[in-house]
């Protein structure tokens, strides 16, 4: 199976390297004799490159780019701005997502020329999870008039950015189709070839569940600013679960493994063909996460991280002021104060660094603070060995496992079960007819449990202070965000809409609020510039966008006016 998979990654990059050569006064002259034709291209050698590429992005996004950062699940030791201090100043572009799109286009008309309705459903799932990312992390964008260059009008080459609402409307009604496309049985659909698909080896059964639990999520996301619509569609999808199958266990989650066979098909992290393991270990534990962990005794806590290789203790027993015995090291309790050391503190360390205090973390699962540095954060927690993306024998790792290039909880997850019980017990919590609030918010949490392997902690977890069941969004939501480890992108959504987990500002920060937005990327600017000016037009400045100017991490775009939410 890996090694089918692979092949159709390889026929694929020949593919694309086939379809460098756009201009048609060149097409004769570029013709590759060892490339593919776009025009008579099987789809079944599209459909691997448009599923890689979009589980790929969302992945690096969410585990260990900016909004990783911003969730406080990691910080990075080294060449971290963006994601340690969110120092996001426009230089994160959306062409990777419009280039997916663009290949899922061709991939839907290429089906349809081969009347394969399967690979015109899973171009258009795959289609909508790309422009929903691309309008919950900019706001209004080219929408209907998008990847259409080829049409050649005017109105194609330079696409007027339609208004996140339109987006929105338009993505839940390209899922219902979807929906519709994929209801018949695997024997009816056309040249379908299960190892083209990584995700659910070819079973239209399961992208169903995923078309309709997508929807499930963008009903959600629009339900503060049309909360008649979001309500109707969520319960109409509840109420008729043959005509909208969604998930229903952790198996229907859409995850996308890794191969392993090079750097461009492996877990980002992985020391296989990162020789000098820069990437693993710059990636720590940020206390944001690491507290909420600790605070609930949370066992997936050591299922992602690992203790700290050297902990830091406070004790009278040594005469020295700063002295490791036996693998740990002890700061002697009267000598705090003449260091100018103070024990982390998640109350009181804001105020703590802002007194110039150097903070250390005594537990044995240690994070690192959020913006709590104005350098690169190799120093970190009296760190013996500052060097920028080095390791920290006092702080916390990722678990060894993501030093592996391949494995079975690698994974890149675009939307699991455990999500969608979260958005059913949150759409309970707001009165909805979806069944009970407090059955989906054990439910979530028992799902995560089960994908990460702690099922045996479950009965324990559920009751325990601050876990066990008390009906308010806050918790729904903070238990969301700890589900969603390496789905960073989907809590940022969450956080903004709802303002839940509350997080704490770091004081290092480029502002004293975390960012909503991303900058509308330059060369956008720069090639569409009168139809960027009408978005940016649209957008509301907040307190905290300082001399940006509209186009602001920190505005707001049309899902957070009027809300209140987060700030």
């Amino acid at each position: 199976m890996k090694l089918l998979k692979a092949t159709y990654k390889l026929l694929f990059v020949l593919l694309v390297v086939s379809f460098a050569s756009c201009n048609d006064y060149l097409t004769e002259l570029n013709e590759n004799p060892n490339g593919v034709n776009p025009e008579d291209v099987n789809p079944n050698l599209m459909l691997p490159k448009i599923i890689s590429q979009t589980g790929t992005e969302y992945l690096k996004e969410s585990f260990n780019s900016s909004t990783a950062g911003v969730m406080q699940y990691v910080q990075l030791s080294g060449w971290g701005n963006s994601l340690n201090k969110y120092t996001w100043n426009g230089t994160e572009a959306w062409d990777k997502q419009y280039g997916i799109l663009r290949n899922a286009k061709h991939l839907y008309n290429r089906a349809g020329d081969e009347d394969m309705e399967f690979h015109q459903a899973v171009a258009t799932v795959i289609r909508v999870f790309n422009f929903g990312y691309i309008t919950d992390s900019w706001g209004d964008a080219p929408y209907s008039a998008a990847v259409n260059s080829q049409e050649g009008g005017q109105e194609d080459l330079f696409p007027a950015f339609d208004s996140q609402e339109e987006i929105y409307r338009g993505i839940i009604e390209e899922l219902k189709t979807a929906n519709t496309l994929l209801s018949k049985t695997t024997g009816e659909y056309v040249g379908m070839d299960g190892n083209a698909d990584f995700i659910y080896g070819g079973d239209p059964e399961k992208w169903r569940k995923m078309a309709n639990s997508l929807m499930l999520r963008y009903y959600m996301r629009v339900s503060e600013k049309l909360p008649d619509y979001a309500k109707e569609g969520i319960e109409e999808i509840i109420s008729n679960p043959n005509q909208y199958p969604i998930f229903t266990s952790s198996d229907d989650d859409a995850t996308m493994s890794f191969i392993g066979s090079s750097t461009d098909d492996s877990w980002p992290s992985n020391t296989t063909y990162d020789v000098s393991q820069d990437e693993y270990t710059r990636i720590q534990l940020c206390a944001g996460f690491r507290d909420v962990l600790v605070d609930y005794n949370d066992p997936r806590i050591a299922v992602w991280f690992n203790e700290v290789k050297v902990p830091i203790k406070l004790s009278d027993k040594y005469d020295e002021a700063d002295v490791i015995v036996d693998g740990i090291r002890y700061v002697h309790v009267d000598s705090l104060e003449a260091l100018n050391y103070v024990v982390y503190n998640r109350d009181t360390w804001v105020d703590d660094i802002n007194a110039e205090k150097t903070l250390i973390d005594t537990m044995n699962y240690a994070g690192m603070p959020i913006a709590s540095s104005t350098g690169d954060g190799s120093g970190w927690n009296l760190n013996p060995d500052k060097v920028q993306g080095g390791p920290n024998v006092h702080n916390s790792a990722l678990d060894d496992k993501y030093k592996a290039a391949s494995g079975d909880m690698l994974r890149a997850r675009l939307i699991s079960y455990s999500e969608v019980c979260f958005i059913l017990a949150e759409a309970a919590q707001k009165g909805w007819n979806v069944g009970s609030q407090q059955t989906w918010y054990e439910e979530g949490i028992r799902a995560s449990f089960e994908v990460w392997g702690v099922s045996a902690d479950y009965d324990t977890y559920i009751v325990g202070e601050g876990v066990a069941y008390d009906g308010t969004q806050e918790q729904i939501m903070t238990q969301k965000w700890i589900a969603n480890w390496t789905a960073a992108h989907e809590s940022w959504c969450d956080w903004k809409r709802t303002g839940y987990p509350v997080l704490t500002v770091g004081p290092k920060g480029l502002r004293d609020a975390m960012p909503l937005r991303k900058k509308y990327p330059a060369d956008e600017i720069a090639r569409n510039n009168a139809n960027y000016a009408v978005a940016r037009e649209g957008l509301v400045e907040t307190s905290f966008t300082a001399t940006d100017g509209k186009d602001s991490a920190w505005s707001k775009f049309w899902l957070l006016q009027g809300t209140n939410k987060p700030y």
